[in-house]
């Protein structure tokens, strides 16, 4: 057990953050998941765009690498471009 007042504070702090992490980082997945299911070109541009902006949010704030980040973008692009 922690025993100084900021480890306790900090002990806090980190559980708050990894629900919220893991909060986003689930949506995040399921709205990817959504993407790859729509069959529509016009849907799937518009998921894109929320997926992307989620993606590049979790990156940005460390829950998931930057490369991971870009490499989910460009296989989504390319899956969303090669829809008719």
């Amino acid at each position: 057990m922690a025993n100084h007042k900021s480890s306790i504070k900090r002990i806090r702090a980190n559980a708050t953050k990894r629900l919220r992490n893991r909060y986003q980082a689930r949506s995040t997945r399921n709205a990817i998941k959504r993407l790859r299911t729509s069959s529509t070109k016009s849907e799937a541009s518009d998921l894109l765009k929320k997926v992307t902006s989620m993606l590049d949010r979790l990156a940005k704030k460390n829950v998931i690498h930057k490369n991971k980040a870009a490499n989910n973008k460009s296989r989504l692009t390319k899956f969303v471009n090669s829809l008719s």
